[in-house]
């Protein structure tokens, strides 16, 4: 009996996936800034956010590089150790590239970019899991920031809330989120409708090597302890 071809899942777009081709060509773009750049940071980020990042890096596209993905495939690219680094000392911010971080290659100054990386911060919503920086405690009574069209979806949210006349109306006070814990999925829409921000984008200088100069800029790290590591 032929086989049926009702209910056939088909696929309407393919995607290859990131293979050697694509890795081998991140690993000549590093390469290739090392020789092109006067210095090059490695930077650590704390909620990432995409469109953000993309405008910063736009606004230094000019002067300067990212790289952002597979830390293997950066610490790869300069160089593990003395034996295969790409250029003298690039060893040591390899070694660096590790958790949420990224590469910066430039032609700035090292006091421009400090300047900039100081200063870059965005506040945002916070999104399911993260860590709510204060508690939001909602008071029993009308609640006027919202619509009546609201009160189904506030009540699906797990609110006490009901209809008064038209007005949305909690029945009793209601903790949005305590500080210090994980925000559920329903506290980050609560939050975002409240207008609340809890995350801030920030992105902070670990370290930055020049041909003739090796800084550090983080706390608690010694470049002994880069070395033996």
């Amino acid at each position: 009996m032929p086989k049926s071809k009702r209910n056939r899942a088909v696929t309407l777009s393919k995607t290859k996936k990131k293979g050697k081709e694509h890795k081998e060509n991140i690993v000549n773009s590093i390469r290739e800034c090392a020789e092109k750049y006067c210095s090059v940071y490695v930077f650590s980020f704390e909620n990432m956010r995409n469109l953000k990042f993309k405008e910063f890096r736009d606004q230094l596209k000019s002067s300067s590089r990212f790289f952002l993905g597979s830390n293997k495939v950066m610490q790869v690219a300069l160089g593990r150790s003395v034996a295969d680094e790409i250029r003298p000392g690039l060893h040591k911010i390899s070694k660096l590239v590790r958790g949420d971080s990224g590469l910066c290659f430039t032609n700035l100054s090292k006091e421009e970019v400090q300047r900039l990386f100081n200063e870059f911060e965005e506040n945002d919503f916070a999104r399911t899991g993260t860590t709510a920086t204060e508690k939001v405690e909602l008071q029993e009574g009308p609640l006027d920031q919202f619509t009546h069209e609201m009160e189904p979806f506030l009540r699906k949210q797990g609110m006490p809330v009901r209809l008064n006349r038209g007005v949305v109306e909690l029945v009793s006070d209601y903790v949005v989120c305590e500080e210090g814990k994980p925000l559920s999925p329903e506290a980050a829409r609560i939050l975002r409708l409240l207008d609340i921000k809890m995350a801030t984008f920030r992105l902070s200088l670990i370290c930055r090597w020049s041909p003739d100069e090796f800084e550090l800029y983080r706390e608690g790290l010694e470049e002994s302890d880069i070395e033996s590591s």
